[in-house]
């Protein structure tokens, strides 16, 4: 029953959007595809009900969320409101979250050796995975030349950048939280990652009589504040719903035009980047794919709908840990991930970086191509507190190389449709770093 509401949902939907074609070149009244778009979203609805998963209906909501924001644009360019509350309530969330499960994880074992070298060990597969994300927009932007051609609009236009991206020392500095306070209000996940493991380091030297009282309390925050993440996320589609309405009532469906090459040029990129390096990484860790596929599913459709990966933290850590990982584990790779493994925004950097370069009609070397790849691969490290990071690295390499900014304006107009795929491209590839690591520990179960 389930399948024949979701196979009925999809051939209106089809039919709906084929009519809307149509309603274009003929006389067809525009009422007749609206109304079958709204049945198909309707059915899905309906598909949804008889689920017991979130997943389902947080598609309706992105669904619904793009057709009210196409059908009714003055009405949903107010709706950000339910996004921003959504968002808000998951960002108080994870401070607590991840300084509970850390502090368990490393004082409960007391193991010191083993955070050293997961540490270690997450930072190589991240350079690894990462270098080869940006290898693959570099391939793909050349391929497909999508820069040639753009008409570049005039700068009058243009909204500046209010950020500064992170020199190499600087970098190494803003690890390290001056005020625990202030790392928490700015979202500095990585300040609050390096406090929680210094301070789980400190309590696993304290004696015993001393230490427990200060576990349990900790063990008591983080099961709490996954409970909390279940309430909140009952909130996710209506939060899905209006981000999504407010970007394409403010933003248009038109705006996809002039660059849909670029646009199409990132997906396909971001699609030979999962099927050929994160798919045949978890098969030769033998990761069980359908149940990782599952437990990844909710987080990875809040990122994409959300474009934040703050927004799909907590669910990932939770899908993560049922699948198998270790909570110490999954708690440590997860959130250092966020800044150190971030592979859409990768991709999507070198793409856009010879993006530019082609719009202004530059020709560039294979060896200035290879100097961009190297900076952008120090430069785009630490980066993830930083409002639209990817466009101040973006701007700041192109910069370095002298490269004209006007090209980078066009992007503004789309960055929230690609920054939706290139955050859910994010978050898969760090639900399956954790599971990775924790293979290479011996600590995540064998198959059977």
């Amino acid at each position: 029953m389930k399948n024949k509401t979701l196979a009925a949902a999809v051939a209106v939907a089809t039919l709906a959007i084929a009519l809307s074609l149509l309603s274009e070149k003929t006389a067809l009244p525009p009422l007749i595809p609206l109304t079958l778009r709204w049945l198909g979203i309707a059915l899905i609805a309906a598909s949804a009900v008889k689920r017991r998963s979130l997943t389902p209906w947080i598609l309706v909501g992105l669904l619904a969320g793009i057709e009210v924001g196409h059908d009714f644009p003055s009405f949903a360019a107010n709706l950000q409101f339910l996004g921003t509350i959504f968002l808000r309530l998951i960002r108080v969330i994870i401070a607590p979250l991840l300084f509970g499960t850390l502090v368990v994880g490393i004082a409960g074992h007391a193991d010191l050796k083993k955070v050293g070298r997961l540490g270690l060990k997450s930072l190589i597969y991240f350079e690894i995975v990462s270098t080869i994300a940006l290898l693959i927009g570099f391939a793909a932007i050349n391929i497909s030349r999508a820069g040639e051609g753009v008409r570049l609009p005039p700068s009058a236009n243009a909204e500046p950048l209010n950020a500064t991206p992170h020199s190499a020392t600087q970098l190494i500095v803003d690890i390290f939280p001056e005020n625990i306070a202030k790392a928490v209000a700015e979202n500095q996940v990585l300040q609050v990652v390096v406090f929680s493991i210094f301070f789980a380091m400190a309590l696993a030297l304290v004696p015993e009589a001393k230490r427990r009282p200060m576990l349990a309390w900790a063990e008591s925050l983080s099961e709490t504040m996954f409970k909390f993440t279940n309430i909140v996320m009952l909130a996710a589609p209506i939060g899905v719903f209006g981000a999504v309405a407010y970007t394409v009532g403010h933003l248009g469906l038109g705006v996809l035009l002039p660059l849909v090459k670029l646009l199409a040029t990132m997906y396909v990129a971001l699609v030979v980047f999962v099927t050929c390096v994160l798919l045949p990484i978890a098969l030769l860790v033998r990761v069980p794919i359908k149940r990782f596929l599952s437990a990844a599913a909710e987080p990875v459709t809040i990122a994409f709908a959300t474009a934040s990966s703050e927004a799909a933290l907590p669910r990932a850590m939770e899908g993560m840990e049922s699948l198998g990982v270790p909570r110490e584990t999954v708690a440590f790779v997860l959130p250092t991930g966020y800044s150190f493994n971030l592979d859409g925004s990768s991709l999507y950097q070198s793409l856009a970086l010879i993006f530019i370069a082609q719009a202004a009609g530059i020709h560039l070397t294979v060896a200035q191509q290879a100097v961009m790849l190297f900076t952008l691969l120090i430069s785009s490290k630490g980066t993830a507190g930083v409002a639209r990071a990817s466009l101040v690295i973006v701007l700041a390499a192109a910069t370095s190389f002298h490269l004209p900014t006007e090209p980078l304006f066009l992007l503004f107009a789309i960055d929230q449709l690609m920054d939706m795929g290139r955050t859910a491209v994010n978050v898969l590839g760090n639900c399956l770093a954790t599971v990775v690591i924790a293979r290479w520990e011996h600590e995540f179960p064998a198959p059977n």
